[in-house]
Order: structure tokens, then C-alpha cells, then sequence
């Protein structure tokens, strides 16, 4: 029986730049799309069907949202399941599911869910305030990390030694193992309702040294083949045992040993998939629209190697934005510009991305680097 995607409202909650290019998807199929978000400003403003201002986090400004919609859908995961679970409930489609949401929202639930299933992670430990965290002098070093409202490297920090102790967090978190890794990858897994699965090529991740945010990107991941297929099954492992509808991003560390671990899972479109706009034939964000109003999930194959230079508000710098070196980039072939629409800059904010394409990885990553010296955002 053929689908009228066209007829179904699609609500985002979260109107930032996920949201926009998922929006600059949807509209190649006329899908109308609702955005909820605390920003008057917010980068889906001008773009969507219809606006609405207002807290995510809120069950009733939530659910009166999405009464007006027939799918639900989010791009952050700091929103009220508590009024998606009624939604849902009363017959709205809710993707990802909502208590899937809130096993995500919270790192502790996140690090059993992948020990009960048998998903490779790192070693870890439970904690429920510094008192706890001070007992574990011999697990160190170690991560401790917030169980719940820690992103962007906020609410992680590593303990290396005792004398480092008097540092933790003093609420409900964990201690894992310091992991040494060679690589960080990910690989972006997408489930329909009708349970099609496809799943992304890995990609390897270049972290910026201070602001704990991904810095450069690389498609494909410089890894074995072996690597490669364990890397796949694994993010597919993940996404079969959640029962998960949607888009799941699945970041692993790669060990000296030939080891894959799961480290974090983000159950929306993420930074690790903007380079699928160009560089593949179905993008992370038409990919997450046809997963959640089950259509037919499209080809992932890349067209060609890729990098991505994540663009970051400038450190020193907070005001109105001026992007400084546009010109100079955009003259080189294979080079794409993706700018959040956002007016304020401040020191490391994510203001855009660029997307460069070349036939050789390592060509690419020279010039991943040339591209983050010429562009810089400013006020």
C-alpha cells in the first residue's frame, strides 16, 4: 500500500542546527515540519512550518506541542519523556521511543544497558556522589562522568591519580577505565518501523585538545577490514538490542589490541554524520526523516573520501558573527560551506561545518587543516 509521507506533521523537538538540516531535507518532500525550542533565535526558526517557543524539558508545554503533530522526533536528548511517553500512548508515532530516550539521557543506565547485552564497553563503576568516587584510589585512572545533563565534554573529566580525587563530581555518575585507544570512531546506524537496517561507514575522529569537541572528521575511518566489519556489527548489535526507531550515532574507541569498545551512543543525527550531506548518497538527516516516517531507508555508500572541519566560535571572541576567510575557502574545488544560521558568536559555540571532498585520505586531512586556518568566526 503506497504511503503519503506528505500528510504526516513531522515535530522536532530541539530547533538547532540538527534540526535545520533535517528541515533542508524534508523539504525535497514537502513534509511539514513543527519545531519546539527554548531559542527565539534558534537556527529552525525561519525554515520550519511552524515555530513554537518554549522548554523542552516541560511535560505540558511538550505534550501540547505535540498534540498538533503526528510524528515526534528529536535532535537533543535533554527533553520531558515523561509527556513523549503520553503522547505515545495516545497514538502519536514517538522516535526514538521514549523510554529509550531516558535509558540515554542517563550514562549510568547507558553503561548496564551495554553490560546486560554483552556490548563491548570499558570497564566501569557505578558512583553516587564524591564520597563514592573517593573509595576508587585503585581503579584509577579513570573517567568519572555525570550520569545525567553532561555534553560537548561537559560533565566528563579524567582522574589520573589520587591527587586528582578531590576533583569529582559530587552526584550520581561513573568511573570507567581510562581507555587507551588509537582511534575514536563512529559509525551511524538507522532502523525503520518495518525493521530495515542500514548502517554507515565508519568515520574517524579528530577531538579539538581543549574544548573536548570533535574537530576534524575523516570518511572513510583509516582501520582494517576486520576492523571495519567488527565496527558494523557492533553499532547494529547496538541498535537491535535498544529496539530502536530512528537514527543512532554509536562512538567506539579502537585499542592497541585490536579492541572495540562502545564508548557513547546519541539516539539523533549527529557531529559525525554532517560529511554524509556531499559525501554519501543518502545524508545522516534525509536518512533519520525516512526511519521515523518508515520509508524505504536509502543507499549509505560513499561517493567519495570525505573530511569535515568542525567551524567554532573563536576563542576570545563573543558577539555579533563575521565569518573571515569565506571566500578564500569556497574558491577550492570540492569544498561546502555549512553555516547554523546563527547571529551571536561566543568562544568554541559551534557556528558551522565544511565539508571537503578529495579522492586521497591523506590529501584530505592536509587540507581539512589548511581549511581550519583560513575560515575562523569572529565578531
Amino acid at each position: 500500500m503506497q504511503k503519503n509521507y506528505q500528510q504526516k506533521t513531522l515535530g522536532i523537538l530541539g530547533g538547532g542546527q540538527l534540526g535545520r538540516m533535517v528541515i533542508q531535507s524534508a523539504i525535497n518532500y514537502n513534509i511539514d515540519i513543527h519545531i519546539l525550542d527554548p531559542d527565539s533565535n534558534a537556527p529552525c526558526r525561519s525554515i520550519c512550518q511552524r515555530f513554537v517557543q518554549g522548554s523542552l524539558t516541560d511535560f505540558d508545554t511538550v505534550y501540547a506541542f505535540g498534540r498538533d503533530c503526528d510524528v515526534i522526533t528529536i535532535e537533543i536528548e535533554n527533553v520531558n519523556t515523561d509527556a513523549l511517553a503520553k503522547l505515545a500512548k495516545e497514538g502519536k508515532e514517538v522516535y526514538p521511543q521514549p523510554h529509550l530516550i531516558k535509558l540515554i539521557q542517563d550514562k549510568r543506565l547507558q553503561k548496564s544497558f551495554y553490560q546486560d547485552k554483552g556490548i563491548p564497553t570499558a570497564e566501569f563503576i557505578l558512583t553516587e556522589n564524591k564520597e563514592d568516587v573517593l573509595l576508587q584510589e585503585d581503579f584509577l585512572p579513570a573517567v568519572n562522568k555525570l550520569g545525567r545533563e553532561g555534553y560537548d565534554g561537559r560533565g566528563v573529566q579524567v582522574l589520573r591519580n589520587k591527587e586528582e580525587l578531590g576533583k569529582a563530581f559530587d552526584a550520581p555518575g561513573l568511573l570507567e577505565k581510562l581507555i587507551d585507544f588509537e582511534k575514536e570512531i563512529s559509525v551511524i546506524v538507522a532502523r525503520n518501523k518495518s525493521g530495515e537496517i542500514i548502517s554507515y561507514p565508519s568515520v574517524e575522529c579528530s577531538f579539538h585538545p581543549t574544548a573536548n569537541l570533535v574537530e576534524f572528521l575523516f570518511a572513510p575511518a583509516d582501520i582494517s577490514s576486520e576492523l571495519e566489519q567488527k565496527a558494523q556489527e557492533i553499532a547494529r548489535k547496538v541498535i537491535i538490542e535498544l529496539d530502536l526507531i530512528g537514527i543512532l550515532a554509536v562512538e567506539m574507541f579502537v585499542t592497541p589490541e585490536g579492541e572495540i569498545l562502545v564508548n557513547e551512543i546519541a539516539p539523533r543525527p549527529h557531529n559525525s554524520g554532517h560529511h554524509t550531506i556531499e559525501a554519501n548518497f543518502t545524508s545522516q538527516f534525509e536518512q533519520h526523516l525516512r526511519a521515523v516516517l518508515d520509508m524505504p531507508l536509502g543507499n549509505t555508500d560513499l561517493r567519495s573520501p570525505a573530511a569535515m572541519v568542525n567551524l567554532l566560535g573563536e576563542d576570545g571572541y563573543s558577539g555579533e558573527a563575521f565569518v573571515e576567510g569565506l571566500d578564500q575557502a569556497i574558491s577550492q574545488k570540492g569544498v561546502y560551506i555549512h553555516l547554523y544560521g546563527k547571529k551571536l558568536t561566543k568562544p568554541f559555540r559551534k557556528m558551522g561545518h565544511v565539508t571537503l571532498l578529495d579522492e586521497n585520505l591523506e590529501h584530505l586531512k592536509e587540507r581539512a587543516k589548511e581549511i581550519k586556518e583560513v575560515i575562523k568566526i569572529k565578531a
